[in-house]
């Protein structure tokens, strides 16, 4: 939704300094996540450390035009006499960014669900996106936007089309929920839990039970685990006179009774009576955590009237929410896992679910590393008696504790045969103890005072300075995006994973699309496919490239290849019934236009005959490629070739009674055909972040950096690396990086032909780009030995480096060595 400035103006009672018409669809606190200027209007919020206006003059040479902002910071501004400029002066812009998220909540008369609680917010809020996204449009808080600063910037995100809200609220002291509960105006409220986040700007649990509360204000209905004797006594007390959904596993009289809970190896089944009717679902999870943010969600969907069988369906679909895990590879042939960056036991959990994951595929030893759990609330003993039941539970092999109230309650965890305890960070680093782990997956989970990356750095096996950081969670949020644009949700998706995953590396990748259900991965050969399996990948797998000499590894290994002419499905059939296999599935592939690979619709009554004139292999799908749906030019063309597809695909379908899986879209045919979504839908670069159709960044998966190995001072006569090419117009700082052709960077891009980032800004390729090293010209820079270069990245998009050569973002990815260290994590 658009609205005026002089709307805006108005709303937020702003003295406005300007003439500039503009209508504005974007709010924006932070100049680093900018997309569309000319729609903007930026908040220059001032916090401890820092002020929004300093921002004003890059934001202005950016093309923004339209900001809010505190008297005092307009007084500072060179800026503020341009007529092209508008500036809205209030007392605060904070509260003024809150009064429009306001204001713009009165447009909507939709349900909206408002969550709150210690631990599980944005888990119940991802879930229930899950679980009722498909029979509507929903609104959710991006990430964790639960904040005075993050609820208006999701609450702005309502538009016409929304059909249902999902905002999170999260406070760290009295006081903060009344203005999140005037942006929000939950018609639905969950409280997840109390625990004891935050606990220390609060005088007990009970007063900070009571706050949260507060947000439930004018509910119609409200969700929490009756079986809590805190949040009943509070809700009790709050008298809010909503209806209440207390669901519980102790009391048959509550609304929602959950009478059994059966935990498995790998999932968990609940059995549950609502008004008087029994159903049960299962979760692929079984953590208690995961157990409770189920039964919140389940009462959610039950009030808002999803059918039973629609609500088992989905809970045993659920994916796990991406947490900031980085996983990489450890010295002595150990699998590092590093999640110190917050610590508490509802995330200790989770991520011990991870280690065991992590390990069990491997075979090695589980190892903790822990810290001290502070802010809890909770007494010691009581604190690490819980702490030595799960680490008990997962089957730790080994506990390294560090920290003083830790190693107090050593005699908790005589249970372990091998446990360790030291005073600090500091007192483990200097011990050897680290130096002697060994085939072990560790994971470190600590509170930031601990500074556990200095573990990690100590930790982590350093082959080459240089690495690829990808990041799991932003290719799901990819995942998600096309996801989101299938008509049915009943369409399936290929995840591409050829080519080592597009540069990113293959097991990673898949791992984590299997865990978020991805219905085939694709590679090119069968060798890649073979790895995959050898590593725990249990999903389906199609190779469309297969050779005749890969026909038994194949079989061996359940791939499912693509089969394009005569040649190869004979030569398929005939090794199939050498080895007694029948009814292999097989992808056939039809030339539509591409002229590539694939049979002609003429050739498909032949097909027919062979393919019923056997039974070693059978038609698990048919497809084509499209030749050029990212473009416009070819839309005529592409149509075209959707026709003879449908032509050839319901020629195949007539003479079989099984299913026989259309598809035809990739990325790009994703977006721009939807008619032609079909059974199943391809998925490639834009899994990756890329959007073939402009080229745009969705969300960045890959990040390519190095370190400066040497700095130094070369005077302006002087040149710069081999054959003399870095000619130098002034005294220069030139920085070495360790980062050349044979790690995958173009040596068209040196002699000034592209740049890297340090710190942020713009460093010159300095001469010819050598095998392992190139220079970078710093002069301009603060930077010093040991930081960071960024050569593609969140603020470097890949795109930029592919435009420099002439080529596409595809190029750029897989042209990353396999002797560049990929470090994944997920956020």
């Amino acid at each position: 939704m658009s609205y005026p400035i002089e709307s805006i103006t108005q709303c937020i009672g702003a003295r406005r300094i300007g003439s500039r018409e503009a209508a504005i669809d974007w709010l924006l606190t932070d100049s680093r996540s900018l997309s569309f200027p000319e729609e903007t209007l930026f908040f220059a919020l001032t916090t401890k450390r820092n002020t929004g206006a300093r921002y004003i003059p890059e934001l202005c040479a950016r093309g923004v035009a339209n900001f809010v902002l505190s008297e005092d910071d307009y007084k500072k501004l060179k800026e503020k006499s341009s007529p092209e400029l508008n500036f809205l002066v209030v007392r605060d812009p904070l509260k003024a960014l809150q009064k429009l998220a306001e204001l713009h909540r009165e447009k909507f008369r939709i349900p909206v669900i408002g969550i709150t609680g210690s631990n599980g917010k944005t888990i119940v809020k991802e879930w229930l996106h899950q679980l009722l996204s498909p029979d509507r449009f929903i609104v959710r808080s991006p990430r964790s936007y639960n904040s005075q600063v993050g609820v208006p910037l999701s609450v702005w995100q309502l538009g016409e089309e929304a059909e249902l809200g999902i905002f999170e609220a999260g406070i760290s002291e009295m006081g903060e929920m009344s203005a999140l509960q005037r942006m929000i105006k939950p018609t639905i409220g969950i409280l997840t839990n109390i625990g004891g986040a935050h606990q220390e700007n609060f005088f007990s649990l009970q007063e900070k039970c009571m706050e949260k509360l507060s947000l439930f204000k004018n509910c119609d209905v409200i969700i929490y685990d009756g079986d809590n004797e805190l949040i009943s006594n509070c809700v009790l007390k709050s008298m809010l006179g909503a209806r209440e959904i207390a669901w519980s596993r102790t009391d048959i009289e509550r609304p929602l009774y959950i009478s059994k809970v059966t935990k498995a190896e790998d999932h968990t089944t609940v059995a549950y009576r609502y008004l008087d009717m029994d159903n049960s679902f299962q979760i692929p999870f079984v953590d208690d955590a995961s157990i409770e943010n189920a039964l919140n969600c389940l009462a959610a969907c039950l009030y808002l009237m999803t059918p039973a069988e629609q609500i088992t369906e989905r809970m045993a679909r659920l994916e796990p929410v991406a947490m900031r895990l980085e996983v990489k590879e450890g010295k002595n042939a150990c699998v590092l896992i590093n999640d110190s960056y917050n610590s508490d036991l509802v995330s200790l959990d989770i991520a011990l679910d991870f280690l065991v994951r992590r390990s069990e595929k491997k075979g090695l030893k589980r190892t903790l590393i822990l810290s001290d759990i502070l802010e809890t609330g909770q007494s010691t003993a009581t604190l690490y008696r819980r702490v030595a039941q799960l680490v008990q539970s997962r089957g730790i092999d080994k506990l390294i504790g560090v920290g003083a109230e830790i190693s107090s309650c050593e005699a908790r965890f005589e249970g372990l045969s091998e446990r360790y305890f030291f005073p600090s960070t500091e007192a483990l680093l200097a011990s050897d103890l680290l130096k002697r782990l060994h085939s072990e997956a560790i994971l470190l989970k600590g509170s930031r005072v601990f500074n556990f990356d200095l573990l990690s750095e100590a930790l982590e096996l350093k082959v080459h300075e240089t690495i690829l950081e990808v990041n799991l969670g932003a290719m799901i949020a990819n995942l998600n995006h096309y996801r989101s644009m299938l008509r049915r949700p009943e369409t399936k998706v290929v995840c591409m994973v050829k080519a080592a995953a597009y540069g990113a590396g293959s097991y990673e990748i898949a791992k984590t699309l299997q865990e978020h259900h991805a219905d085939y991965l694709a590679v090119a050969v069968a060798d890649e496919g073979s790895e995959l399996r050898k590593a725990g990948i249990t999903a389906s797998i199609i190779i469309m490239n297969p050779e005749t000499t890969s026909f038994k590894t194949l079989f061996d290994y359940k791939l499912e290849p693509e089969v394009y002419n005569f040649h190869l499905l004979d030569a398929l059939i005939k090794a199939a019934e050498k080895e007694g296999i029948t009814n292999f599935p097989i992808h056939v592939k039809l030339d539509t236009g591409m002229h590539r690979l694939g049979f002609t619709v003429d050739e498909i009554p032949q097909l027919v005959r062979r393919l019923k004139n056997q039974n070693a292999v059978i038609p698990r799908s048919v497809f084509s490629h499209f030749v050029g749906s990212d473009d416009s030019r070819f839309d005529a063309f592409t149509r075209r070739q959707i026709e003879l597809f449908e032509q050839g695909a319901q020629e195949l379908q007539s003479a079989f009674a099984h299913k026989i899986l259309r598809h035809i879209c990739n990325t790009a045919g994703i977006e721009r055909f939807p008619g032609a979504q079909f059974d199943m839908v391809r998925l490639g670069i834009g899994l990756y972040g890329v959007n073939p159709i402009d080229n745009s960044i969705i969300h960045n998966v890959s990040t390519l950096k190095t370190t400066i190995l040497q700095i130094r001072d070369v005077s302006g006569e002087d040149t710069v690396g081999y054959s003399r090419m870095g000619h130098l117009e002034r005294p220069s700082r030139i920085a070495a990086i360790p980062i050349g052709y044979a790690d995958g960077l173009n040596r068209r891009l040196g002699r000034g032909n592209a740049y890297c980032l340090v710190n942020g800004s713009k460093a010159p390729y300095v001469g010819n780009i050598c095998m392992d090293v190139c220079m970078i010209d710093v002069t301009d820079i603060d930077c010093r030995e040991g930081d960071k270069a960024i050569i593609f990245g969140d603020d470097l998009p890949i795109t930029v480096l592919s435009d420099k050569l002439e080529t596409i973002p595809y190029e750029v990815l897989t042209s990353v060595s396999a002797r560049v260290k990929r470090v994944y994590y997920q956020d």
